[in-house]
């Protein structure tokens, strides 16, 4: 599928309908990002479904407890829990992980929202290109470590079909990788190194970055195929948000107005979110390994359609896997135990 601007402009007029609800009450509920923008407002839907627990996953101690604050007064949810993880650091998100594993709680929804936006390039203290691991790499690994969780509570408790989010965007559309991307020993490697990462790349790093999301997306639902657990992305529109917070001079000015004329609410654009978490309820199975957007279940991008669509999936999965297994040995053990 190709997404021209009239389709985007088009979608962004669309009107989203009112959030689906559901029963929460006996679920735990895991929203990652979740104290500001998208995630907050997702937050709030989810909190009004009277989850069991609810987990707020945040960088930041002082927004998290803010945020909770502000959840409780317009809810009336007074048990939300703050868990601390920095996508920036792979020993955060371990931690996060094995803290999780340790907690031995049913894990039922997750909603893997955090993101960055940078257009210059830096690297995080575990050496990768910043966006790069914040929005694929970090992202993948806790969704991958997450996983046997979601799979135990859908054993554990009958009639338990957990879901796992990872928030897309339409803007996947308008990027491809190079064959050079494809050919190279480790494409994650090539993707973070400084030669490919040029001012010109960096500005479509972001874009990039939801590429690798959806093809992430599509092979960890075929990893779990055989599980109740659905895993899907979905594409919450062009909103107003804290991800244009870098900007900066005419950039700032350009991506005002054009806010001004398109963009969506925060609030509307989380009821995507919401809908991917709990909605489809009549058929959650076509849900499974989706990139969503306005309810609905769309074609992604040409570039991964097809056989030559496969092949790039399939090489990003090794390279992912192999890439993340060296960070913690788990993954490659959960791959294999999906796979057998």
């Amino acid at each position: 599928m190709k997404k021209s601007p009239v389709d985007f402009i088009r979608d962004q007029f669309a009107a989203i309908p009112p959030a689906p609800t559901a029963d929460l009450s006996k679920q735990t509920v895991l929203v990652v990002g979740a104290n500001t923008g998208l995630g907050f407002e997702c937050t709030k839907h989810l909190a009004r479904m009277n989850p069991g627990r609810l987990i707020l996953a945040c960088r930041s101690e002082q927004r998290g407890r803010a945020a909770i604050t502000t959840l409780q007064q317009e809810t009336g949810y007074r048990t939300a829990e703050l868990w601390l993880v920095d996508l920036s650091k792979f020993s955060s998100v371990i931690a996060f992980a094995d803290k999780f594993e340790k907690d031995g709680g049913r894990l039922d929804i997750v909603v893997m929202n955090a993101a960055i936006e940078t257009t210059v390039y830096e690297t995080s203290t575990d050496g990768w290109e910043s966006t790069l691991q914040v929005n694929a790499l970090s992202t993948s690994l806790l969704s991958l470590l997450l996983a046997p969780r979601l799979v135990d509570t859908a054993k554990r408790y009958p009639g338990a079909r957990p879901r796992l989010v990872i928030v897309g965007s339409e803007v996947h559309y308008w990027v491809n990788f190079p064959d050079e991307i494809y050919s190279a020993p480790s494409s994650f490697e090539a993707l973070s190194s400084k030669e490919y990462c040029t001012p010109a790349k960096m500005e479509d790093r972001y874009r990039e970055s939801k590429l690798l999301v959806i093809f992430f997306t599509q092979s960890l639902a075929e990893l779990l195929k055989d599980t109740p657990v659905i895993v899907n992305t979905v594409n919450p529109g062009y909103c107003y948000s804290e991800l244009s917070r870098t900007y900066t001079g005419i950039k700032v000015v350009v991506e005002w107005v054009i806010k001004k004329i398109l963009g969506r609410s925060t609030e509307n654009g989380s009821r995507q979110l919401v809908y991917a978490a709990v909605g489809g309820a009549e058929d959650p199975d076509k849900l499974r390994g989706a990139y969503l957007n306005l309810y609905a279940v769309n074609e992604p991008s040409d570039h991964m359609l097809g056989e030559e669509g496969k092949s790039r999936r399939d090489k990003l999965w090794k390279d992912l896997i192999y890439e993340l297994t060296r960070v913690d040995s788990r993954v490659r053990d959960i791959v294999r135990g999906f796979s057998a």
